[in-house]
C-alpha cells in the first residue's frame, strides 16, 4: 500500500506560520494581492446561475446519470443508488462570495445513500451543507477526517486510505491518491486527502477531489482504468497554484493517463479561487481539446442539468 509519507514514519514538527504569507495557497504572493483578487473582486462580481427543480431520469440497471451541482459537488445516481461527492450550497466561504448558484437547491436532492468528501477543505468539507442533509447515509473519507464528521447525523463514518476500498452490498468506493493536501486549520496535518473510484453495476468512475498533475494519474488508470474521470480544471494561475491544482492543459494529460473514456471538467465557475478569469478554464479545456482531437470524450456539464451515460 502506497501511504503518505506522514503516515510512513515520524511527523514533522508542527510550527505556527511565521508570517500571514504562508497562510496564502502558494506563498509566493502578499496577503494583500490575495484579499484583492480573490475577495474583494468577488464582492464586486454579481451571483449569476439559475436554480432549476431538477427532473430525475429513471434509470435502467447499468445506466448512471451525473448532476453537476457546482464547483466540486456532484450526484451521481444509478436506479438503485443515489451517492454525493464533496457537497456545497454554500453562497459564501468566510470572506469569498459564490459567483454562480447552485444548479439545484439542497431540498431537491433525492434520498442519499452515501457521501463521499475527498478532504476537509472548507470548499469540498462544507458542515452546513452536510447538517442538512437527511440522516442514514454513510460518509466515506480519507483518514483523519472522521472526527470532523461526528454530530453531522452520518449513520456510519468510514476512514480511508490510498488504495484502501469500502464495499456496502453491490457497490464499492476505493480511496486513490492526489497530490495535493489535507489540513482544514493550520496545524492539523495529520488529516488525509484523495480522490475516489466508485464502481457499481459495471460501471467505473474517478472523482479526483482536488489535485495537481502528478504521475499518480498512470497508476490509478492501469489498476481501474475509469470510464468517466471528472477532472478539476480551475484554480491554476498564477503558475504557482499549480503546485496544489491542475490548468485545463494538465487535465488532458490526466486523462489519458488515466485511460478514460469520458471527461468531465469540475472545480470553476463557482468560487474564485485563481487569479484567471472565471470563464477561461472551461474556454480554455474546449480549444485544447479542439486542437488534440479529443472533443467528442469531453462532456460539459451545465449545473442542475442530470446527464445520463
Amino acid at each position: 500500500m502506497n501511504l503518505p509519507e506522514s503516515l510512513g514514519g515520524a511527523r514533522p514538527k508542527r510550527r505556527l506560520p511565521r508570517s500571514l504569507k504562508e497562510l496564502t495557497p502558494s506563498r509566493h504572493f502578499s496577503p494583500s494581492t490575495f484579499f484583492y483578487e480573490l475577495v474583494w473582486k468577488g464582492w464586486l462580481t454579481r451571483r449569476t446561475g439559475e436554480q432549476k427543480r431538477p427532473v430525475f431520469p429513471r434509470l435502467k440497471p447499468g445506466q448512471v446519470a451525473l448532476t453537476w451541482i457546482g464547483h466540486a459537488s456532484f450526484l451521481i445516481q444509478f436506479n438503485d443508488l443515489n451517492v454525493l461527492v464533496d457537497p456545497n450550497f454554500a453562497n459564501w466561504l468566510f470572506f469569498l462570495k459564490r459567483l454562480k448558484r447552485t444548479g439545484i437547491q439542497l431540498k431537491d436532492l433525492p434520498p442519499v445513500d452515501v457521501v463521499l468528501l475527498s478532504h476537509a477543505h472548507f470548499d469540498h468539507f462544507h458542515k452546513p451543507t452536510l447538517r442538512r442533509l437527511p440522516p442514514t447515509k454513510i460518509g466515506v473519507m480519507p483518514w483523519g477526517v472522521g472526527k470532523l464528521a461526528k454530530r453531522l447525523h452520518f449513520s456510519r463514518i468510514i476512514e480511508l486510505e490510498w488504495w484502501d476500498a469500502f464495499q456496502h452490498g453491490a457497490w464499492k468506493v476505493t480511496l486513490v491518491p492526489a497530490k495535493h493536501w489535507g489540513a482544514r486549520y493550520l496545524q492539523d496535518t495529520h488529516r488525509g486527502y484523495g480522490g475516489f473510484i466508485l464502481e457499481h453495476q459495471g460501471r467505473c468512475i474517478y472523482h479526483a477531489g482536488d489535485t495537481a498533475y502528478f504521475d499518480g494519474f498512470k497508476e490509478i488508470g492501469q489498476r481501474f482504468a475509469p470510464e468517466v474521470a471528472l477532472l478539476p480544471i480551475g484554480a491554476h494561475y498564477p503558475e504557482t497554484f499549480r503546485t496544489v491544482h491542475m490548468g485545463p492543459d494538465q487535465a488532458l494529460k490526466a486523462f489519458e493517463d488515466l485511460r478514460a473514456k469520458i471527461l468531465v471538467p469540475m472545480h470553476y465557475g463557482s468560487f474564485r479561487l485563481g487569479f484567471e478569469a472565471m470563464e477561461e478554464p472551461p474556454k480554455t479545456l474546449q480549444d485544447l481539446a479542439r486542437k488534440s482531437g479529443v472533443t467528442r470524450h469531453l462532456t460539459m456539464l451545465e449545473e442542475g442539468v442530470p446527464h445520463v451515460l
